[in-house]
């Protein structure tokens, strides 16, 4: 006789109540491994945030977007929120994170420390300058009407002062209320609202899957022999290094050209000579 039927034999004999408890000790565990998935906490992180804005933003001045996908001139981006109001554009980035913070506003890279573990990674601040200019882009905003949020979920701690827009959950909301000027009139506001209902990709499987090869083709590094390394030029424009893209689409499609390193700040192109 083997274990499997030694075990369906003994399972066989329990009574009915001691059999209930140890499926809803299964159940438990299997439960408790979920909701520690990097994944499921990412999930949870974003909905709690959308109860947050549902719960202390009043429907009637303030317009929610969730996880809004729009194109770029080299693919495109991701915003997990978007807040409109007539006190201006809240563009929000949600960090899901744990551990000891650390980092400050003009910093490239901040600092996760685990116990005794540091794991750089980029400035948020940094990576959410590139979703409100396209959004402000998009939507032909005057700069200062698309305000940057960085709001972090989990059990993390900030061991640095952080700017009054880098918050944990509540804070956001706070952050967002604390704007009282007057931006944007009525007609402006609908405006607004249609331009990201009509220009943002729609919400589906497949757009998500598409973003993410973006990124991964953005930040991986192509394999050449130091002969195939052409010489990076200095954008004439702003100094800057540039970086060697590929047209996408159009009739040019598959051809390559030099693009600032600072776009969409600096837009100065020039024509590759490989």
């Amino acid at each position: 006789m083997n274990l499997l039927q030694l075990f369906l034999d003994a399972y066989g004999q329990l009574p009915g109540q001691t059999k209930l408890i140890l499926w809803s000790l299964v159940a438990l565990s299997i439960l408790i491994r979920i909701l520690q998935l990097p994944k499921f906490k990412g999930w949870f992180g974003e909905k709690f945030v959308q109860f947050l804005f549902k719960l202390h933003l009043p429907e009637d001045e303030y317009t929610r977007f969730n996880n809004v996908t729009l194109p770029t001139e080299d693919g495109t981006t991701q915003i997990d929120h978007i807040i409109v109001s007539k006190y201006g554009i809240f563009c929000i980035e949600t960090k899901n994170m744990r551990g000891w913070i650390y980092g400050s506003e003009k910093q490239a890279k901040w600092t996760q420390v685990i116990y005794k573990k540091k794991t750089q990674f980029q400035n948020p601040l940094r990576q959410n300058y590139k979703h409100t200019e396209t959004l402000r882009t998009l939507l032909e905003l005057p700069e200062g009407s698309v305000h940057s949020v960085i709001v972090f979920v989990g059990d993390s701690t900030f061991k640095t002062k952080m700017p009054p827009n880098v918050t944990y959950c509540r804070g956001c909301t706070d952050y967002i209320l604390s704007f009282k000027g007057v931006t944007f009139d009525e007609q402006r506001l609908q405006d607004i609202k249609k331009a990201i209902r009509t220009g943002r990709l729609e919400p589906t499987r497949a757009t998500h899957k598409q973003h993410v090869e973006h990124l991964k083709e953005k930040f991986t590094e192509p394999q050449i022999t130091p002969t195939e390394t052409p010489a990076v030029p200095t954008c004439p424009k702003c100094g800057s290094p540039m970086i060697l893209r590929t047209t996408k689409k159009g009739p040019k499609a598959g051809q390559q050209f030099w693009g600032c390193s600072t776009f969409p700040k600096c837009r100065k192109t020039l024509q590759s000579t490989a």
